[in-house]
């Protein structure tokens, strides 16, 4: 982790919440890691995500659209639930137990990325190229710059494909067409 500042804590809620609230831009690789990976955060996903559901929602495709903001949705949460979940042991950095660690994995910033970009090739298949090179730089600089460890990044990628597989599978089983069917017919005014 050559560009992990001294003293990594875990962040808070707000910090989680808010794009680059107490972010750390010292040294300069964290400064990087930053803001190549500000569109995994949270709230800048979730935008994003939308963006991709309503050009694919615009272009006729609605079960898509659904299902990626479902993925998004599931992932977040299970991400949510596992690191409030799941203890880990203590992790040591020169003898020192690194705080910032303990509820770590998987990384959210690994899987939102992920999701994004799934969602946005969805929406822009022309992207698939620059979106499969922005997970891989996110993957690296998130351990580069000591926000996670190998491990955390793997758990959250590994948790975003399952989601985006998910996503993909719900979008072709039809059953969300269905359910718009049942919900369309029951919000119609009956006659009579």
């Amino acid at each position: 982790m050559p560009f992990a500042a001294a003293g990594t804590t875990a962040p808070s809620s707000v910090d989680s919440l808010v794009p680059l609230h107490h972010a750390v831009f010292h040294p300069a690789g964290a400064a990087v890691a930053q803001i190549v990976t500000l569109p995994a955060q949270v709230l800048v996903s979730l935008a994003l995500v939308l963006v991709a559901a309503l050009v694919l929602h615009g272009r006729g495709r609605s079960e898509a659209a659904l299902a990626w903001l479902a993925a998004w949705a599931a992932g977040t949460g299970i991400e949510f639930l596992i690191r409030h979940v799941l203890t880990r042991p203590a992790l040591y950095r020169d003898g020192v137990h690194v705080t910032g660690f303990d509820a770590s994995w998987p990384s959210g910033h690994a899987l939102r990325c992920a999701i994004v970009a799934c969602a946005v090739a969805a929406a822009w298949p022309r992207l698939r190229a620059p979106l499969a090179a922005w997970v891989a730089a996110c993957a690296v600089l998130l351990e580069l710059a000591g926000f996670h460890t190998p491990t955390d990044v793997l758990g959250g990628l590994l948790l975003a494909l399952a989601a985006a597989c998910c996503a993909v599978a719900l979008e072709r089983s039809g059953k969300l067409r269905l359910l718009r069917g049942v919900a369309l017919r029951r919000a119609r005014p009956r006659a009579g």
